[in-house]
């Protein structure tokens, strides 16, 4: 049986009500890019997609939709293997709505009642869980910066890898840069200029390359 590798990709969301939710931008882009690349060196991919994202998804991959961060945390979970290595770049929420004030309690927030005033709570951490569920795979969680300058970026990508217990973390946005950087949990930092160039080596890395 092929080694299975795992994609997240794409933004979650968490209702407000019945209609409208907190949500983040991802495309999902770079699980179809991922799956390509993982595809190609001839692992099985299963790729965990936000109902929100807009770029087409992998023909062959078995991809499968997600819609909350515990949506996403129990398709994970129902995995029916190990895989070999999780490619955590979906775009997660940082919070829920905790409480509505001002609200009626409808399931449609009505504009004409006036102002209302919303209480966010942290939201369910899931790089944190997948060492629990996975202590043998291979964890590649993703960091989108966006404040401070490269050196900022890689380091809180660093930090990241030292809080989830995962074993490398891709570093991107306007903090980063043109570009991709790769910090592994071993140390050090390396550089790709796009995204099928990272997807290569991530490759290479599952392999021990």
């Amino acid at each position: 049986m092929p080694p299975l590798a795992c994609i997240t990709c794409g933004p979650a969301y968490e209702p407000i009500d019945a209609v409208r939710r907190i949500t983040n931008f991802a495309t999902g882009e770079i699980g179809s890019v991922l799956a390509e690349a993982f595809l190609r060196a001839g692992f099985d991919v299963v790729c965990f997609r936000g109902e929100g994202a807009t770029w087409p998804p992998h023909r062959e991959a078995d991809v499968r939709a997600f819609s909350t961060n515990d949506s996403l945390a129990r398709g994970l979970r129902g995995l029916d293997r190990e895989p070999a290595i999780i490619l955590h770049a979906a775009a997660l929420c940082d919070f829920v709505v905790e409480s509505i004030e001002g609200s009626d309690g409808a399931e449609k927030l009505d504009s004409r009642s006036g102002s209302v005033r919303l209480t966010l709570a942290p939201a369910t951490k899931v790089l944190p869980e997948i060492r629990k569920w996975f202590p043998g795979t291979l964890i590649v969680g993703w960091k989108y910066e966006l404040d401070g300058a490269r050196e900022l970026a890689l380091s809180r990508a660093a930090r990241q890898i030292q809080e989830a217990g995962s074993d490398a973390c891709v570093v991107n946005g306007a903090a980063y840069g043109a570009g991709f950087g790769l910090v592994r949990a071993a140390g050090g930092a390396a550089h790709f200029p796009d995204k099928p160039a990272l997807a290569r080596r991530l490759v290479a890395m599952v392999r021990g390359v």
